[in-house]
């Protein structure tokens, strides 16, 4: 998947042996597989950052299997990591597990203190009922903000934000014509790149004893999400118009996580946003743009 996909490729992945099944290898919604092949290889620590994922229009339409299936993988690996023995599991989150109607940037401890955001409800639940479950047999959680980047679903029907908008802008960038945004574009999002995840991910597995129990990760600041829509343009090539259909979904009016205590611990994003998108793109053509 996209995040471990990124996680493999950082160099401190060489400093170790890991295991990475495929879901054809190990299917994590059986208890009783997940639980022998923990019996079997006994790994040191367990990262979990398996999941059912989309945007807006694929968690819309499938809110019963966004909760279920994350639900079920989430609790089966904690709970086999946990019967085994395994003392680090570093569980994955999401920012959509905050509540909806924050404007200011999103603290741990606004945590199930609001309404969720109904469009990715299932998904959210989901999410905080494994971390929950993490909090209460003592492994930790990581929040991210929105992520993209190589290994990202190019697809507008499953796809998030930013892959949508390369692939819409790639598309659109011989005839020029106009590109429609949900919403009016004022909506704002924190994304950061795959990589900086990742860089996350091993800094926190290294400190685990000291972590807290949940941490953000962020990128540190937001945009618009038309301004997202420009970055990428500028980065491809495209100068059409945009034009807005504000009878779409746009989900949150605003998403940002307060990063502050992983920035006290050392750790900062190494990609801009603008960086981001030229490698992401470069990904893009290499492996996509001919369809």
């Amino acid at each position: 998947g996209l995040v471990g996909t990124a996680f493999l490729s950082h160099p401190e992945a060489k400093n170790h042996e890991i295991l990475a099944p495929r879901s054809s290898e190990l299917n994590l919604l059986n208890f009783e597989s997940v639980l022998t092949y923990l019996e079997e290889w006994k790994p040191q620590g367990v990262v979990h950052c398996a999941g059912l994922v989309g945007g807006i229009q694929r968690n819309m339409n499938a809110q019963d299997s966004f909760l279920v299936q994350n639900v079920e993988m989430g609790i089966n690996l904690v709970k086999a990591a946990h019967q085994v023995g395994i003392m680090r599991l570093l569980n994955l989150g999401s920012s959509c597990m905050y509540p909806r109607d924050r404007e200011s940037a999103l603290k741990v401890e606004d945590m199930l203190t609001g309404q969720l955001e109904p469009t990715n409800e299932g998904y959210a639940l989901a999410k905080i009922v494994v971390q929950k479950l993490c909090d209460y047999v003592g492994y930790k959680t990581l929040m991210p903000c929105n992520i993209y980047g190589p290994g990202d679903d190019f697809d507008p029907r499953r796809s998030h934000l930013v892959p949508a908008v390369i692939h819409k802008l790639h598309q659109a960038k011989e005839t020029q014509v106009p590109i429609t945004v949900w919403g009016d574009g004022e909506a704002r999002r924190e994304f950061m790149y795959n990589g900086d995840l990742a860089d996350a991910m091993w800094f926190c597995f290294k400190r685990f004893e000291s972590l807290p129990k949940v941490v953000n990760v962020g990128q540190g600041y937001d945009y618009r999400v038309i301004d997202y829509y420009r970055m990428a343009a500028k980065v491809i090539g495209y100068t059409g118009e945009f034009q807005f259909d504000t009878s779409k979904p746009v989900g949150m009016k605003r998403k940002l996580v307060d990063s502050t205590v992983l920035n006290n611990l050392g750790w900062f994003p190494k990609h801009s946003v603008a960086e981001g998108l030229k490698l992401t793109y470069a990904h893009y053509q290499e492996k996509y743009s001919h369809d």
